[in-house]
């Protein structure tokens, strides 16, 4: 994969400054050719036989502010990249149905999604916000949940959370043009004691394939002691690491992310980025 095309999910109603900074900031060091920005919302709707009713003059507001968040969300957008060198598109949608698809489907276009954390009231309020889960699960490319602090994303330490799986090794493959320009890649596998020298050979093996692709890499196999979300967080904060790579896996009807044994608080509302696929 080559991020020659970054797809930006902007919020409306919300500030995106931060995120677009960095979007900006990253398409600069990747040589990427092409930004599009992209949002959704969702009309106020209602449900049952009928004994609930908006009044048209409800309706009629509510589509007015939809106009509003969403054209402010593509001026701001536009501005970030005006006068770079890069082809900059917007799309945005305003559909009954759930916003993720939309983007899922535009995803036919571009090669990463950035995108920001979940934030308070969004499991309620899908409106104007997407749930994170929903859009990794759904996207079929990688995504980045980046730090909302963050204008530009940190590549001086990359932390890769190792489990042996499918979504994994795509996760390893999607993140090489980060890795190539990071400055240290530490490949990190949590195993049970009596698996801990299967998993050194593992991790060598990734480290091996890294370096063959121009990634200075070395690997961690750590003994879980029963928490392994607070084994990686520890080595991220150890290396004062700024992204973490990991494979997404979706169990339960409500599709929460794992990342080997991270849990969702650490992947989706990170205080570092996050880049994830499925």
């Amino acid at each position: 994969m080559t991020s020659s095309t970054l797809m930006i999910h902007l919020t409306p109603g919300t500030s995106n400054e931060k995120l677009l900074r960095l979007a900006v900031d990253l398409a600069g060091r990747l040589k990427a050719g092409r930004a599009i920005g992209i949002a959704g919302c969702q009309p106020l709707q209602f449900y049952g036989d009928g004994a609930f009713y908006l009044s048209g003059d409800i309706v009629d507001l509510d589509r007015a502010q939809i106009d509003k968040d969403l054209k402010e969300v593509e001026t701001a957008f536009r501005a970030a990249f005006s006068g770079r060198p890069i082809q900059a598109e917007w799309r945005q949608t305003v559909d009954y149905k759930l916003i993720a698809d939309f983007i899922a489907r535009e995803m036919r276009a571009a090669d990463l999604l950035m995108t920001m954390p979940e934030q308070a009231g969004s499991v309620l309020d899908t409106s104007r916000r997407v749930l994170v889960a929903d859009m990794v699960m759904r996207a079929g490319r990688p995504v980045m949940v980046v730090n909302p602090e963050a204008d530009r994303l940190d590549l001086e330490n990359v932390v890769i959370g190792w489990k042996e799986s499918r979504e994994a090794r795509r996760a390893v493959q999607d993140a090489l043009p980060l890795l190539r320009v990071a400055g240290r890649v530490t490949v990190l596998e949590v195993a049970a004691e009596a698996d801990i020298p299967q998993a050194r050979q593992r991790v060598g093996d990734v480290v091996s394939w890294l370096m063959n692709h121009d990634v200075a890499a070395s690997g961690r196999a750590t003994v879980s002691r029963g928490d392994d979300a607070g084994e990686i967080a520890a080595l991220v904060g150890e290396l004062g690491a700024g992204l973490v790579v990991g494979g997404a896996y979706g169990h339960n009807r409500l599709r929460e992310l794992v990342l080997g044994g991270v849990t969702r608080d650490l992947l989706l509302k990170p205080t570092h980025c996050s880049l994830v696929s499925h």
